[in-house]
């Protein structure tokens, strides 16, 4: 096999895998468009009206997903916040604001993975009861746990809900994982996923 046949293979293989990489599946988040903001029910705090916050119901919103290549043997759902204050030293304090420039960090509000291919939903609140294998979220507990920015903090935060479809059965995580540990695991496995992205803010001032 001369040099030219194996750079036309080697381009051909590399267009497959680059194919395989951007196949996506279709979630939906009930009461959530991509883009737009999460209804204060889905909250873990919500506005209280005097510029602070109270308690909010804390309910997961459904979501389901669909056109998942037919080899996918498991599902992931992490729901990850990108932009929480790297550092808490300003937050929800009277006189102090927390700039939309100040350094951020990713803080995850649910995980749950080796989710059974016959799932392909959850519904709206039920989201402690989920099947699948429950991680911690860094509230901490485990299941979904809603928005709750600091109330002083001048950037709109964006909740990413990503489904993940994988080749593997279970990622043979140990308990005590969180969603850093399971994203790590999932590296190599992924056949497809998709995303809606929902914003929320508890300062009056961000739009």
């Amino acid at each position: 096999m001369n040099a030219l046949v194996l750079t036309s293979l080697f381009f051909v293989g590399m267009a497959f895998v680059a194919a395989a990489q951007e196949s996506a599946i279709t979630v939906r988040v009930g009461g959530v468009e991509n883009g737009q903001p999460i209804p204060v029910k889905f909250a873990y705090c919500i506005p209280n009206g005097k510029g602070q916050t109270q308690n909010g119901s804390n309910i997961n919103p459904a979501i389901s997903w669909s056109g998942a290549p037919q080899n996918t043997r498991s599902y992931a759902l992490i729901v990850v916040d990108k932009d929480v204050p790297a550092s808490f030293e300003l937050a929800n304090k009277e006189g102090k604001t927390i700039p939309a420039g100040f350094p951020r960090r990713d803080f995850y509000h649910w995980v749950l993975v080796d989710i059974p291919t016959s799932v392909t939903s959850i519904a709206e609140g039920g989201g402690k009861s989920a099947q699948g294998v429950s991680g911690k979220n860094d509230y901490p507990g485990t299941g979904y746990d809603g928005p709750c920015p600091p109330w002083n903090d001048e950037r709109l935060h964006h909740y990413h809900f990503v489904v993940y479809a994988l080749d593997v059965p279970s990622l043979g995580l140990v308990s005590g994982f969180g969603g850093k540990e399971a994203e790590a695991a999932m590296s190599g496995h992924v056949l497809a996923k998709g995303e809606v992205i929902g914003t929320y803010a508890n300062n009056p001032a961000v739009k």
